[in-house]
């Protein structure tokens, strides 16, 4: 008994050894290394199959410097305007959305993700709401912090994000919704692109509604306080 005991005790240390060792390297490599696909691309083609269409993917790497530099201000501006100060985690955001939820329930809950958040969960896991994706989120969002700079967060980001439907990355929804490179895109369409982020496939940055015509004008106002990347 003590014997079998103690192989299930081996068995855990080795698993657990070979789940930090492998995300660590995973992290360190894609430090350098461009990331071509995400699980969420992956889930969205087996849905796309489910529902019956054609599978369309549209994603192309483009390294920071070949992306508008109104971009990263544009989606710190509407997603996370403290992303230069924190390192990961938004205390303050987080406490305010906490209040918020508390105060009115009835109402669609207020998130509080980072940018650095929401690049680990694009990155290395998959969507959803439960305690044990958020744990990982934090876990992901860890090392991100501690072996990325901010500008290799944001490049990543910027080019794994879900932009539209079957759009991801910053060069392929200004190729589609544009007709243009994402070095050419201009302040008023970055905004617009940051206004579809909530929601990008219920957003459409090429067709934009009333509602985010006045989230791109409230993110061009916003942007003039930003800190540049």
């Amino acid at each position: 008994m003590k014997t079998l005991i103690q192989k299930i005790k081996q068995i855990i240390m080795w698993i657990v050894v070979a789940f930090f060792a492998s995300t660590i390297l995973s992290v360190v490599a894609l430090r350098w290394l461009p990331v071509y696909f995400t699980p969420l691309m992956f889930i969205r083609l087996a849905e796309q199959v489910d529902e019956g269409k054609s599978m369309t993917l549209h994603h192309h790497w483009v390294p920071l410097e070949k992306i508008s530099p109104s971009l990263p201000t544009a989606v710190m501006a509407s997603e996370d305007a403290r992303f230069l100060e924190h390192h990961g985690f938004d205390y303050k955001a987080i406490e305010q959305a906490a209040m918020r939820n508390m105060k009115h329930p009835e109402k669609r809950k207020l998130g509080a993700s980072t940018i650095s958040q929401q690049t680990a969960k694009n990155v290395f896991l998959w969507p959803g709401r439960s305690w044990v994706r958020k744990g990982f989120e934090v876990y992901f969002t860890t090392l991100i912090e501690l072996m990325w700079t901010k500008q290799r967060i944001m490049e990543v980001y910027l080019n794994s994000i879900e932009m539209g439907d079957g759009i991801y990355g910053a060069d392929a929804v200004a190729e589609h919704h544009f007709n243009t490179t994402a070095e050419q895109l201009t302040k008023a369409q970055c905004a617009l692109i940051a206004a579809s982020l909530p929601n990008p496939r219920r957003f459409n940055s090429a067709r934009p509604s009333g509602y985010m015509l006045k989230r791109q004008a409230r993110i061009l106002r916003e942007m003039r306080f930003v800190k540049k990347l």
